[in-house]
């Protein structure tokens, strides 16, 4: 194995000497520990080396072991359930052998190497493959079937292929290619910063439903999209990004936890196994990978962190799956790139990130996308990117906001004024927007009823309404207003109480089905419409406001996924309570008409 040797040390950032013939992105093992770096930079025969390690007690002198190998994931059965660090090392198998923290320089293959899984062929001897062909399928978890594909940039024919129990290394058949026979395994290696092939990207028109009501109904994301979620600190970011993980309609999800606090990612650890998939029953962990480098780990692997899940996320996604990536948060990924960036004395942009931050964001979030995958049998698969970006203060002017905002096509704006409402999600209905939602509008409609985006629209020019009033109600109270306007009020805070506020940590509310956002909807504008005309036709505004049906329809979000249709029954008994009160005004009018002038006198 060829040399290099130390010549400096700056924290995370090793520089080598003696480093010719190495190439960009090279992974290294640093000194007799064997620590791993990944070099970042190349002068001469000097190479400079992030290290994805702790580096204390390295110093000048000592060695660089090159593997000539870039950075790059195991990837075959067993990925679903794991919990890998930042360079997909399994933390479980760690915790096993070395207790509760790392070792320096510990290697440990990335998938169980002793487990064997069931294999069962889907084509037979002869047939003609290439890049993408699916040949077998395991079974890897109840909700997961593992497809196993012959990797890119391979061609041949099948000369054998057994059913049987294998370890992911076993020999499980034989390919002929041009270059003579190779062995077929479960297993496959990717570099993680080079993005899967794919034969054509389709577009985003089919929604990806999240069950969080002011997402779904005014702020959509189509599956294959991008979002991002910025807000300032106990705004509620990482609980968003667990309840996408929990409800959204994925079937796999990637949850990358990047440079968060430690007891954020044991709650997700903690609480997926005991969660279920609202679809199946099962426990949600059976379909998700999770990716943990947190805070107190080594600044470098957060930006390893972002490309391993990406790359296990498009892996998935080749199979035909439907896949979501949570990235909490890329701020702490941003700051970890700008640290490294100063060590090594390059010229700093904007609040001192590298000059290089956008299109490295750019180049994470673009890898989203729905896609007809490579290979046959035909299948489409679909990759979202949701990503919480943690700005300091909650400054939407920082750096890595306005990069990420440039990318992405759906923007859930976080207000703390919000949150010490403890109005929940704390997602400005004001400031964010979905550039999905005339994508996705047949979608939602088809998934509901036809006039499901119609009502969205009439929601939201309520709740603009409100806004524009608020303002006046500031400067002269609210006594000042019109009934008419005052009844305004009314219906933008049944739509925002009644509606869009959702309480994660409750059983039923923390998930909303599309169909029972449809009905609450309806009913919360049905309320104002009802409102609105028995105000016309004289009804005083306090018996409108005071109705006993209201407190039914504030309720209504605790109603079982079973009992929606009870949603119907308030419906009703509002037509009826509006009608009642119409007919009993129009009694009391006629009561008032002197007996003459009912004559005709």
């Amino acid at each position: 194995m060829r040399k290099g040797e130390i010549t400096k040390v700056s924290g995370p950032l090793v520089v080598a000497r003696g480093m010719t013939g190495s190439k960009m992105y090279d992974v290294v093992r640093v000194s007799d520990e064997r620590l791993v770096g990944e070099i970042i930079g190349l002068s001469g025969d000097s190479a400079s080396i992030q290290v994805y390690e702790d580096t204390s007690g390295i110093g000048p002198g000592d060695p660089i072991f090159m593997t000539d190998q870039p950075l790059f994931v195991e990837l075959g059965p067993g990925l679903i359930e794991s919990i890998f660090d930042g360079i997909q090392r399994p933390l479980d198998i760690i915790r096993e052998k070395t207790g509760d923290n790392i070792s320096r320089g510990i290697e440990v293959p990335a998938l169980e190497r002793d487990k064997k899984w069931h294999f069962l062929p889907i084509i037979k001897k002869s047939d003609e493959v290439g890049p993408g062909d699916i040949i077998g399928e395991v079974r890897e978890t109840v909700l997961v079937l593992h497809k196993i594909m012959i990797p890119p940039g391979v061609h041949g024919k099948i000369k054998s292929l057994k059913e049987g129990e294998y370890l992911i290394t076993d020999k499980i058949g034989e390919l002929e290619t041009d270059n003579g026979t190779v062995d077929i395994t479960m297993l496959q290696r990717w570099p993680v910063r080079q993005p899967r092939p794919y034969k054509e990207r389709l577009a985003p028109t089919v929604l990806l439903t999240t069950g969080q009501r002011v997402v779904d109904t005014f702020f959509p994301i189509a599956k294959g999209g991008t979002a991002c979620c910025p807000g300032p600190f106990g705004s509620g970011k990482t609980v968003i990004q667990h309840q996408l993980a929990k409800w959204a309609d994925a079937e796999i999800i990637v949850y990358i936890g990047c440079g968060e606090r430690g007891n954020e990612m044991t709650d997700v650890l903690m609480e997926f196994p005991e969660l279920k998939d609202p679809r199946s029953g099962e426990p949600l962990m059976r379909r998700t990978v999770l990716i943990a480098n947190t805070s107190n780990m080594p600044v470098a692997a957060r930006e390893a962190s972002v490309y391993t899940g990406i790359t296990i996320a498009e892996y998935f996604r080749d199979m035909g799956y439907s896949v979501a990536v949570m990235a909490d948060s890329t701020s702490r990924w941003a700051e970890a790139m700008r640290e490294i960036s100063g060590r090594l004395e390059e010229m700093p942009g904007e609040e001192g990130y590298p000059a290089y931050l956008s299109s490295k964001i750019s180049s994470f979030y673009e890898r989203a996308g729905r896609i007809k995958a490579m290979g046959r049998p035909e299948r489409e698969g679909a990759l979202s990117v949701i990503g919480a970006v943690s700005p300091p203060g909650g400054d939407l002017s920082d750096p890595v906001v306005q990069a990420t905002l440039r990318v992405v096509k759906v923007f859930w704006g976080l207000e703390d004024r919000l949150a010490y409402q403890r109005h929940f999600p704390a997602i400005s209905w004001l400031n964010s927007y979905s550039l999905y939602k005339d994508e996705v509008s047949e979608d939602m409609n088809r998934q509901t009823a036809k006039d499901y985006v119609e009502l969205s629209k009439e929601a939201m020019r309520l709740l603009e309404q409100e806004s524009e009033l608020q303002e006046i109600v500031r400067l002269i109270g609210v006594d000042a207003l019109s009934p008419e306007d005052r009844l305004i009020l009314e219906g933008a805070r049944s739509i925002r109480e009644d509606f869009l506020h959702q309480n994660a940590f409750h059983e039923i509310d923390t998930y909303s089905s599309l169909a029972k956002q449809y009905k609450m909807i309806a009913i919360c504008l049905r309320y104002y419409e009802r409102a609105r005309e028995a105000l016309d036709r004289g009804v005083d505004f306090s018996i409108i406001i005071q109705m006993p049906v209201r407190e039914r329809i504030s309720r209504m979000r605790y109603l079982p996924e079973n009992e929606i249709n009870k949603i119907d029954e308030i419906s009703k008994e509002l037509d009826d309570a509006f009608s009642k009160l119409i007919h009993e005004l129009k009694v009391k009018e006629e009561k008032a008409i002197p007996a003459e002038v009912k004559e005709g006198k």
